[in-house]
């Protein structure tokens, strides 16, 4: 029926993580491309989104280099312009026309050769091409410092020292940084892959996996670690160490504080993050390389020089660093001094205990919070910050010690101070490396192939993970605690595979499987047959998410509300399959693609006093024309009666008769106005016109129609209805036709309803041919043109029996619609 269709981005079970491949190639030198890495990546189960660029100066200064100025003349044709013959570097010299006041031979400039994009500060971007200007070829351009974005100034062009070699790209004079940010799209369970180091530790086992070639990751070292002197102890008590199973800390003393070196701002600001000052960026920085998230409080801030990790009590205040008052409950984890929190444990600094610009000791914090405790504290304040990603993912104990020691000689480094304290490290209840069992023909059955026996171990220890004991039937592998998510045989088997590469695990020569005979009714067969059917006459089948927004269901109290939601957009089961449709449409209007015709199978819940309630239902939703453009026919619009056809060629596959349907108006308010169709006194199907509050919520300007069955229902009137054959009649069809004239509110579904109830055996179809309300009938009154069609399956119909039959619809019309009937 139509053409294209685009589903919305859904939040779905994947965060986006962003790592910069210069960065990772401190950690894995490795020679390959930025493509190749992001094929090796995607391939090990770290899928690579896109790939971007990433200048430290817009565009790069790709096309920009260092000239020479040869010889500089007025312009013919223009007082304040001059003709410049500019070297360079790249065989003949160019001819520049230039205005600028200062530009004079003998000079190093900046060129900006043709095709090159300029990034003027405010400004749209500018792309340099050959030109004449008043009649003078012009094959570049000479830049002021504002046009290439190190400076304000307009007055003329930059001059660089004589020294400055002609030819010399400029971006390598000032020395701009390009790098290729990787975005992965990480699944929940991958904790171990949330840092540059996580991911080097997979692309190392991956290069080793595909051409046998060891690479190890290299670790930045500790070793030059020390306490400079014990004179600042700040004690530490932990009340709750099922939820903060490890806490390490020290005191750094005689820091100044101020903006981070080039380098670190780098780093942070290539993914994506805003650099802050230098402590605070260090701890952004080890999070990013190794994992481990970190926190710096002022030290002169705690009162009593004592830190607290405890539960909050119910009701206590707390102002985060963001200014804003939060009330805490029993179940958030804080960490505090001798008087007041300073911090959600593992989600969010406190605003009075953060590093400022006067700080000069700092208490760093390296800690493992319990997962689950930080993701309730995380959504119960709407909090999401890239310590409490990882920390309700699940981060490695063992790290705390690493990461802190790392912190703390980068702080050394660039914010001067000493280590005044030593470690204090309150670990109660080391967590133990797990020991899982793998036996390989478990390996080989599971993959569907033989693996090579050393490129598993290979593999095994690539990953992080040990060999405690091997037999030739298998091996027993010890688990390193940042492997959250392994915890089983199969989680092996799933490691060894997404590094071993699916891709080369060979295809089955065929495919054995079991078909078994549906017992009863085969509703599955009719969903497949009536989607076919759909998508035979233009439709397009969408699949949406299941959890949607509370605002999308404002109104309605039987809503199943989520206890742990995603996100505040995803806190609810959906009550209806219209809220996904809805926003289907707007995302693909807003792309163009306003003529669409959808269809989904898919379950609604509610919440009802007995407990909870599932079913699926079929949803179809028509807008835009109904046809594409063409020269033969014009497209028209879609509209009700084009969704009603549907509705019954629907109903018509499940083998339900239009005898056996009572139409009546939708009480549903969603809809402007519709029908619903009923059997028995059940409801099939409401369908309509969407009603304008709703299109509005949705920035929707067009008309929409809409149908909804309730298919676990229209499955159990089809089921008692087994489609049978049945022989075509051998006799003759007859036809008659009535003119009726009826009060305008009768609708023709209540006459269709007394037609059928009247005559069942020998009635077969009626149709309305004619419809007519206007100036030469009676106000308030409106005509029909009805056809009936009338057949016998075992004899020819008489014209005594055919005229019995429209007598009694025609006295039984009079009497139950207020018709006023002639013969048509």
């Amino acid at each position: 029926m139509l053409g294209n269709v685009s589903l919305p981005p859904e939040i779905h079970s994947r965060n986006y993580m962003k790592i910069s491949f210069n960065w990772l190639k401190e950690y894995l030198p490795v020679d390959h491309s930025a493509g190749q890495v992001a094929a090796l990546l995607t391939d090990a189960g770290l899928e690579v989104e896109n790939v971007e660029t990433f200048d430290t100066v817009p565009g790069g200064y790709r096309g920009l280099v260092v000239g020479y100025v040869i010889s500089c003349q007025k312009h013919p044709n223009a007082d304040k312009l001059s003709v410049t013959s500019v070297d360079t570097g790249n065989g003949a010299p160019l001819q520049i026309v230039c205005g600028a006041p200062n530009v004079a031979a003998g000079q190093k400039v900046i060129v900006a050769t043709v095709g090159t994009r300029l990034y003027p500060a405010g400004s749209e971007p500018i792309e340099i091409k050959k030109s004449k200007i008043r009649g003078e070829l012009s094959e570049g351009m000479i830049c002021a410092e504002d046009e290439i974005g190190r400076g304000a100034s307009h007055a003329g062009i930059m001059i660089l020292p004589d020294d400055a070699r002609t030819g010399l790209a400029l971006a390598e004079y000032f020395n701009v940084v390009t790098d290729s940010i990787f975005e992965i799209g990480l699944t929940p369970n991958r904790a171990d892959a949330a840092s540059h180091i996580g991911v080097a530790r997979d692309l190392a086992a991956a290069i080793l996996a595909q051409s046998d070639k060891e690479v190890p990751v290299k670790w930045p070292a500790t070793a030059t670690f020390h306490i400079d002197r014990e004179s600042d102890s700040i004690s530490v008590e932990v009340r709750n160490t099922i939820a903060c199973p490890r806490y390490s800390s020290l005191v750094i003393s005689g820091v100044k504080v101020a903006s981070s070196p080039d380098w670190l701002q780098t780093r942070l600001t290539s993914i994506g993050l805003k650099p802050v000052n230098n402590i605070v960026d260090v701890t952004n920085f080890v999070l990013h390389e190794c994992g481990q998230p970190l926190h710096a409080f002022d030290a002169g801030k705690i009162s009593g020089h004592k830190v607290i990790v405890r539960n909050a009590t119910e009701g206590e205040k707390f102002v985060s660093l963001d200014n804003a008052e939060r009330i805490l409950t029993a179940d958030d984890l804080v960490i505090c001094d001798a008087e007041k929190p300073m911090c959600i444990a593992g989600v969010f600094g406190g605003a009075g205990s953060g590093i400022s610009g006067d700080t000069n000791t700092v208490f760093l914090e390296s800690a493992s919070f319990l997962p689950s405790s930080i993701r309730k504290t995380s959504k119960a304040h709407g909090l999401k910050t890239d310590a409490s990603f990882r920390f309700e993912r699940g981060t490695d104990p063992g790290l705390t010690l690493y990461a802190l020691k790392r912190a703390a000689l980068l702080i050394k480094e660039i914010a001067g101070g000493e280590i005044t304290s030593g470690i204090s490290d309150i670990y109660p209840v080391v967590v133990a490396a797990k020991e899982i069992e793998l036996h390989y023909d478990y390996l080989d059955r599971f993959s569907g192939d033989i693996i090579a026996r050393p490129a598993i171990k290979k593999i095994v220890k690539a990953l992080g993970m040990e060999i405690a004991s091997e037999s030739p039937k298998g091996m027993v592998v010890r688990i390193p605690p940042f492997k959250v998510d392994v915890t089983r045989p199969v989680d092996i088997v799933e490691e060894i595979l997404r590094i071993y590469g699916y891709n080369r695990i060979p295809l089955s020569g065929g495919i054995h499987f079991s078909m078994p005979e549906p017992a009863g009714f085969d509703h599955e067969k009719l969903q497949w047959n009536i989607g076919g059917y759909l998508c035979a006459n233009g439709f397009h089948e969408i699949l949406n998410n299941s959890l949607v927004a509370s605002s999308s269901a404002s109104g309605k109290e039987d809503v199943v509300h989520l206890l742990n939601p995603l996100s505040k957009d995803l806190d609810i089961m959906r009550p209806n399959l219209l809220g996904n449709t809805l926003t289907t449409i707007a995302y693909n209007r807003n792309r163009k693609n306003p003529d669409l015709a959808l269809f989904e199978f898919g379950k609604v819940y509610s919440a009802r006093p007995e407990g909870y309630s599932e079913s699926c239902r079929l949803a179809l939703a028509i807008s835009g024309n109904r046809r594409p453009e063409s020269w033969l026919e014009k497209p028209g619009q879609a509209d009700f009666y084009l969704l009603k056809s549907f509705v019954k060629g629907i109903l018509d596959k499940a083998g339900i008769q239009e005898k056996g349907i009572k139409s009546t108006e939708t009480s549903d308010s969603s809809f402007a106005w519709g029908l619903n169709f009923s059997v028995n006194g059940k409801n099939l199907v409401n369908f309509g016109l969407v009603s304008r509050k709703l299109l509005k919520a949705n920035d929707i300007s067009s008309e929409i129609f809409y149908a909804e069955f309730d298919w676990d229902r229209l499955i159990k009137v089809a089921a008692k209805r087994p489609v049978q054959f049945r022989e075509i009649s051998r006799f003759p069809s007859v036809r008659r036709d009535l003119s009726l004239m009826i009060d305008s509110g009768v609708a023709f579904a209540t006459i269709e309803e007394i037609i059928y109830r009247t005559e069942k055996k020998l009635l077969k179809e009626v149709n309305v041919f004619d419809v007519y309300s206007g100036d030469k009938i009676e106000t308030g009154k409106k005509s029909y043109a009805l056809s009936f069609t009338l057949q016998d399956d075992e004899q020819t119909l008489t014209d005594k029996q055919i005229d019995k039959v429209m007598d009694k619809l025609m006295q039984v019309l009079e009497k139950e619609a207020g018709a006023v009937i002639r013969k048509a």
